[in-house]
């Protein structure tokens, strides 16, 4: 499978142009974790998207000297660190890959690099983007 199929099947980038996901596409490189490894670290700084292409990691909350919280437990087509393509905040959560993993990785600057060439791609991620937060704001009790 490429890379811009991959990327096509995440909500994300679901709504982006084929021309535009072979961009983006260009821009990923291909990761792999072996089981137990620390993928993302809680507090760290932000840089990159992931996109599982193999295996299954574990979405964890909570920092050292704190129990861990398991809060999902992700496996192909699904990503993690979307927030930190668009913002440079601190990760919210650690990742650590529960088998081995692949992941394509996209980093910030490369990510802007290409919305500063062709602004359209935040345009048409804006749709996804609004749909997650009114899912987010209904699940709220």
């Amino acid at each position: 499978m490429y890379p811009e199929d991959v990327l096509a099947s995440a909500s994300l980038f679901s709504e982006l142009s084929r021309r535009d996901l072979k961009r983006l596409a260009s821009a990923t490189i291909t990761r792999a974790y072996k089981k137990g490894e620390g993928i993302v670290k809680e507090g760290e700084d932000a840089v990159a998207f992931y996109l599982i292409t193999k295996g299954r990691v574990n979405v964890m909350h909570g920092g050292e000297g704190q129990s861990q919280t398991a809060m999902a437990t992700l496996g192909p087509g699904e990503f993690f660190g979307e927030m930190a393509i668009l913002d440079s905040y601190p990760r919210s959560a650690s990742v650590v890959a529960v088998e081995d993993t692949e992941c394509l990785v996209l980093s910030r600057w490369d990510f802007l690099a290409e919305l500063r060439s062709n602004p359209f791609i935040a345009v048409q991620m804006l749709p996804v983007l609004s749909r997650r937060i009114r899912k987010l704001q209904q699940d709220i009790p």
